[in-house]
Parts: structure tokens; sequence; C-alpha cells
């Protein structure tokens, strides 16, 4: 029996993000059954639909009608939790809203995620991962060589979304198991921008986390880099150390000796320094070819990445050993669901890893009749669910994980991102640093936006009274989470075996770059190797050159797989009350990150590819210029044309042209020409303005330093103010939450910490007696920031 055995689910959304969380809870047993309206899910064409609805029942009912309205009450009345992605206002003209039902059903997780926020003026356009990126401020963050915003051709925000609302539904579930009660919880499509631009969205004074100018990426020690044979590898040297490595390796350690380095490594991160190192490796990668490259770099130890083609790497041993490729039989024609005309797809595997109650791939969506679904006896009986009528109400001041206690070895991004999200949701993270700290603080604004709401202890693990001390802690922790390189656990005596035998409670969740099994497993895996090894980068290229994206996109993913991963476990815990290993990697969050993109059958259209600054794919789907600044414009239906040309006071173009075939007509063509025209006359918002008044889809594409004065962001409060001494910058601007939640206020309850900042109150709560820490301290066993 897997964690979510018994717990049925009444989805209600559609596209990506919504059906995507889902389908992750599905993944584990969950029961879920998808509701579509009558003309079915608006993506119900595209090959992802099968993803992000497999192990899902569907049923057809009209919201709108009186019975199809009822039928739905009653589907919620039989279910744990219900999903929603409606815009504000629906469900509350429906009764479906988080009070109305929460009143009737108590224990009732609800769980709404609407496309762009709670209010605000943007909050009634169509979703659209177009136009939240361009509000959002994603498009202009992701780094371009013409100071323009960029189309990215994998919804990064949306997969983003669902995996936060997954994790959130999960964390809810566990809050119940334990009080009895349900929860009303909110994860928008703006808290998806949260999570996947956590060390993205910074500000410290009228300092911006811009992009770098280029799309290869703007510092020579993580960038890509064009070999003899016209071939592209990313180097993903990070930290001092590899980039030392790779310099020697290639014969450029005098870069640093330069005056303008003087020995130090942040110096060539700064002009003009910078610029010199960049076109000296520039010039050297490209005396070799890239097979004699990679070798040379391998055999010195230097983290690197072939850029390759996505579906090379879905079919390659990577994915293979970490079961992350899935074929089930496609439903043949005559309805039998035997495969035989039907053919196979083949579609990503389950990401985490858990050792005591797995996920799995069970089968395709299928259709269900009205009412068969509800008169089901539920999976494990009638315990399998918390009673209704509540006899005990909690208090509702802390968050869903409230009580948690999570060590947190984690360092960079993927690892330690993962309890920040707990923290997030009411955990107390305690990070655990080495003496030196986590390498990533070198990175300052980066190091704050992925490390909020903990605690930090400074304690040397390689020194035996260090490891019995944190094990000491780990008596009394609920999760201990690190991304250590395969093998360094054991080396360091605290792999699962060994907490489990200290704590059989503890739940060990351990975050790797390429797995523990296969060609790749014991290379270090940073987020853009991945990138480039999975096709993300060749395919945001389009074939002209590949392409960084600027979103951490497996890191980020990643972290908050894994903070799903350990709700999962806790639930699993609360039921059976032992913990358990999970695992996941960077290069599992690389197929699910591209789901729609790589699930395959016989005939499946091709995925979009992109191309160097790229505006979109269709001249009535891409981002424009005005004036003064830039808009998206995203038509969906024939009758969005007709409105476009009366809004740009050009009704001739609708008699030159067939709708139809307009909304087919490519980014680049004649139709996009005389859009760019039209709307490079006008002021962004006067454009807007125009388009939005005759019905047609369309937002800003705002800049990053608009991001923090925006209304409608700061209607639904995006960011926050936080402070962070060591930076000595004064206030900072970051995002403010992943979600909100019924009763509690939510965010992060503090700031990043200082290296152990934390070190004696955290080591006094755990009964260390002064004498004793003080010991501790002296010996240098620990350490107090």
């Amino acid at each position: 029996m897997s964690a979510l055995a018994g717990i049925r689910i009444v989805d209600f959304t559609q596209g990506v993000a919504g059906p995507l969380a889902t389908m992750l809870l599905g993944d584990f047993e969950a029961d879920v059954l998808k509701v579509e309206p009558p003309g079915g899910d608006r993506v119900r064409g595209e090959p992802g639909y099968l993803c992000w609805n497999r192990n899902k029942r569907v049923t057809t009912l009209n919201l709108n009608t009186y019975d199809g309205l009822k039928a739905a009450r009653d589907l919620i009345a039989g279910a744990d939790v219900a999903v929603f992605d409606m815009h504000p206002g629906e469900l509350e003209r429906l009764g479906l809203d988080a009070a109305t039902l929460r009143a009737a059903y108590p224990s009732l997780i609800h769980a709404w995620m609407p496309p762009y926020g709670t209010e605000g003026r943007w909050s009634q356009l169509p979703a659209d991962e177009l136009l939240l990126a361009a509000l959002s401020s994603v498009s202009f963050q992701q780094s371009s060589y013409n100071d323009q915003p960029v189309y990215l051709v994998t919804p990064q925000i949306a997969y983003g979304h669902g995996v936060l609302a997954a994790g959130s539904i999960a964390a809810a579930l566990y809050e119940r198991a334990v009080t009895g009660e349900g929860r009303a919880l909110t994860v928008s499509g703006l808290h998806g921008v949260s999570g996947v631009e956590s060390g993205g969205i910074m500000r410290a004074g009228e300092v911006f986390r811009f992009g770098s100018g280029t799309s290869r990426g703007g510092v020579p020690n993580y960038r890509l880099y064009e070999c003899a044979d016209g071939k592209w590898f990313f180097l993903g040297t990070l930290t001092q150390g590899f980039f030392l490595k790779a310099l020697e390796a290639t014969d450029m350690m005098h870069l640093m000796t330069l005056d303008e380095v003087q020995g130090e490594f942040t110096n060539l991160l700064r002009p003009p320094a910078l610029a010199m190192a960049i076109a000296a490796l520039e010039a050297r990668f490209k005396e070799k070819p890239r097979d004699e490259w990679l070798r040379i770099l391998h055999e010195a130890g230097v983290p690197r990445g072939p850029v390759g083609e996505r579906n090379e790497w879905f079919a390659g041993e990577t994915v293979a050993a970490n079961e992350m490729r899935v074929e089930l039989d496609l439903p043949s024609p005559s309805g039998r669901g035997d495969g035989g005309e039907g053919g196979k797809v083949v579609l990503p595997g389950v990401s985490l890893k858990l050792s005591e109650t797995p996920g799995s791939v069970r089968a395709l969506p299928h259709a269900v009749k009205e009412g068969e679904w509800a008169a089901e006896e539920r999976v494990g009986g009638s315990d399998a669910s918390p009673p209704r009528p509540l006899v005990h109400s909690p208090s509702r001041t802390n968050g869903p994980l409230a009580g948690v206690r999570v060590l947190d070895l984690g360092a960079f991004i993927a690892g330690t991102f993962a309890p920040a999200v707990l923290a997030q949701w009411g955990a107390d993270v305690i990070k655990v640093e080495p003496p030196e700290g986590d390498a990533f603080r070198t990175y300052g604004l980066g190091f704050v936006g992925y490390n909020r709401g903990k605690r930090s202890v400074s304690l040397d693990l390689k020194r035996p009274e260090g490891r019995e001390l944190f094990l000491d802690l780990v008596r009394k922790s609920d999760v201990v989470l690190d991304n250590y390189r395969v093998g360094v656990r054991e080396r360091l005596g605290i792999d699962y075996q060994t907490l489990a035998g200290i704590n059989p409670r503890i739940i060990s969740v351990s975050v790797t770059g390429y797995g523990p099994k296969g060609p790749l497993a014991v290379d270090p895996g940073f987020d853009p190797l991945i990138q480039a090894r999975s096709g993300m980068m060749a395919a945001q290229g389009g074939g002209v050159e590949p392409v960084f994206y600027q979103i951490p996109v497996n890191d980020t993913g990643t972290a908050m797989m894994a903070a799903l991963g350990i709700c999962l476990a806790l639930n699993a815990r609360a039921r059976t009350g032992r913990g358990q290993e999970v695992l996941t990697s960077l290069a599992n969050q690389s197929v699910i990150f591209q789901s729609g993109e790589i699930t395959h059958y016989e005939g499946r259209p091709p995925a979009l590819e992109g191309g160097i600054d790229y505006l979109g794919p269709l001249a009535l789907r891409r981002l424009y210029q005005c004036a003064d600044g830039w808009l998206a414009v995203s038509c969906t239906e024939p009758a969005h044309f007709h409105s476009l040309c009366i809004a740009l006071g050009h009704p001739e173009w609708a008699g030159r042209n067939i709708a139809e075939n307009a909304m087919k007509e490519a980014g680049d063509g004649q139709l996009s020409t005389a859009v760019a025209e039209a709307l490079a006359q006008m002021p962004r918002d006067e454009a807007v303005d125009r388009l939005l008044a005759k019905g047609v889809p369309a937002a800003p594409a705002i800049r990053v330093d608009e991001l923090f004065r925006d209304p409608h962001l700061q209607a639904n409060r995006l960011t926050t103010t936080i402070e962070y001494e060591p930076l000595n910058v004064g206030p900072i601007g970051a995002v403010r939450a992943l979600s909100d939640w019924e009763g509690w206020e939510g965010g992060y309850p503090r700031s990043a910490p200082i290296c152990g900042g934390h070190t004696t109150e955290v080591l006094a709560e755990f009964g260390y007696e002064d004498d004793r820490i003080a010991e501790l301290l002296a010996a240098g066993v620990v350490r107090q920031g």
C-alpha cells in the first residue's frame, strides 16, 4: 500500500499545473477523479494530457446546470481533497468556495490554484503560461542578447506550480492525519513563480538580479562553450575548487595571475576580469573537438555537461537506471483498451523513490460513468479517512507542518531549498553546516533566496565528536535531508540504515544529480549540466545555439519535489509509525519538467523548439515590442484575430487573412511583421488596454525593476522585505510565500541564517547543558556564528 492509499481527490482543474499536482498524488495511490467540462480539458489534444492525467478516472459534468453542480457537490461530500483552478469569483458563484465547503465538510482539504492570483486586474485573464511569465517578469529574467523578454518553450512555471501544489496538499493531509481537521489552501500561479524564482526575484536597494546580456551564461566558470567541431558543452564549475581544476586541466591557470584577478577567485566574477576570462576560455575551447575536452575535464574531475537532444536523453541509460521511462498501452479504436490497434505511449516514471511506500504508473486516464466513483467502497475501508463531523477543532495559528523538525545537510540550491519550502509550511528547519559554511554563501542574494526560514548550526561532521553530536540530533528529529554525491553518506556514517537504527521514525531524504545508479551516478550534478544533457538547452535554442535557462529548472523542481516526498513519507509514517528513505535527483526532474514534451506515441506532433532571443511560436501568440516596453498577446480562438485587427486599427487585415489561417501563421511571418509595426507606434499600456477592451488576451511584459511596484503583484503580495546583515545592503526585496493557508499568515518565519548563528540555541533545545556546549565550542566541534 502506498503513501496516499485510501485518499480520495476530486480534481476540477485543467491544463498543466492542476492536473500535474493531482498526478503526483495519484502516483502514490490517491484515488483521483478528474471532472471535466462537456468540451473536455482545454489541453486534451496535447500529448502531455496522457501523462498529467495518468492513474486517474475521468468524468464529465456541466457545472453551469443544476444537475451538474449537484453531482459535483455529491462527489466532494465523499472526498478528502477537492482541487480547483477557477478564476476569482467563480467558486463563490457556484457555491464551491472554501468557506461554503469547509463549513459543510470540516475534514475536507480545499485546494485552490488560481492562474494569476486571488485579486487584481489581471486575475481574470485566461490561464496561459505566456501571459503569466510576462506579468511576473519571468520573460525578462531569462537572459538575452538584445535586452528583451524571451518565450520559454517549456512551461516551467506551470510545472513548478503543479509540484508546489502537490506538496502543499500532502502537507495538509499530514496535518489532518494529526489533528483530524482539513484546511483550505491557495497555491496560485504567482506562488508558482515564487517557487521557481525564489533566488531570482531579489532586490537590494536599487540592485536587481538582472540577466547577463547573453544566453550562454554570465560568468566564466558557469557557462556554455563552443568547441572546434561546433558542438557545445556546459562548464559547471560553480565553486572555486572545481574551477581551479578546470583551469589546470585546460592549461589556463595563468588567468588567476592577471593583474585584475590577483589570485582571488571572486575577482574573476567582476569586470573587467570577467570578460577577459570568458574571451580567453572561449578561444581555448575552440582549439579542440568537444569529445576531447570532455575527456580531459572528466579525468580532472571537472563537472561538465555536453549539450544533447531531448529524445536521446529520454531513451538513454541514466533515465532507464532511474526508472523514469514507462510504457503503457494506448486504448485501441475499438475501445477494448488492449493496446492492439492503439499502440504504445511512453511517458515519464515516478520521480520520487520511497523505500517503503513506493509510487507507480498504473494506467492512462480512462472515463467512468457519473456516480460510479462515488458508489465505490474506499480503498482501505472506512478507517482510511477521518470521520465527519469533528470532535476536536485545533487552533489555526501554525502551519500544516508545525512540530516537524528537519535537519538540513543540503548545500547550493536543490538540496537546501527543499527544507526552505518545508519551513514555509511551518516546519522547524535546522541547517547543519560545516565550519566553512555552505559554499553557496559566496553567491549572496541567491543564497538568501533559497535559505529563508531556517536556523543554522555549524558542526564538523568529519570529526567523530561531530558525527556523534549529529546522531544525537537525529534521535529527536523527524527528517534528515542531504544532497551529497553518491557514497558520501556512507563514508560519513549517516546513511539511512544508520539513522534508522537510531531513530526508526526518521525520514532520510537524499537528493543527487543523476540518481544512485547509471553511468553518471558518481558525477557531480549541477542544474545547467542536466539542462544541457537533457535537451532543455538545445530545445530552447532551436538548433541555432543552446540557451542556458535563467530559472534553475532542475534545482528548484527537485527541491519542491523533495519537499513533496517528505510530506508523502510523513503521511505514511502517520499510518505505520515508521520512517523510510526518500530518493530523487535532478535527472528525474529533467524528465518531469519536460513531461509534455517527451511523452511519446506514434504520430505525436513535434515538441516546440525556440531560437536565440525567442519571442514566440505564432504571430498571434508571442511577445511584441511597443513604443516604451513589451507586451504578450495570446489569441487562442479565431474570434480573437478579428478583435485584434480592430483593436490595432487595421480591420483590413481580417479581409486579407482567413482567421483560421492567421491563427497558424508563424511568429516570424508577414502577419507578425504587421502586428509588430502597429504595436511599435503605441505605448505599452495603451496597447494592452486596446487589446483587452476588444477581448484579446494580452498582458504587459514587465521588467524586473517593475516587479516590486506593480499594482497587481502588490495586491497579491508577491514580494516582501527582509533583512540579512552579512551582506550589509539594507532591506532586501524577495518573494513572500509559496502558498497561503486558512487561518494562518504563513510565509517564512525568518530570513536566511548566519552560519552557526543558532548553534548554542539549538543545542540547548536538544538538552545540552551550558558547560557541555562550551566544551564543544572550545574543541572546535561546533561553531557559533
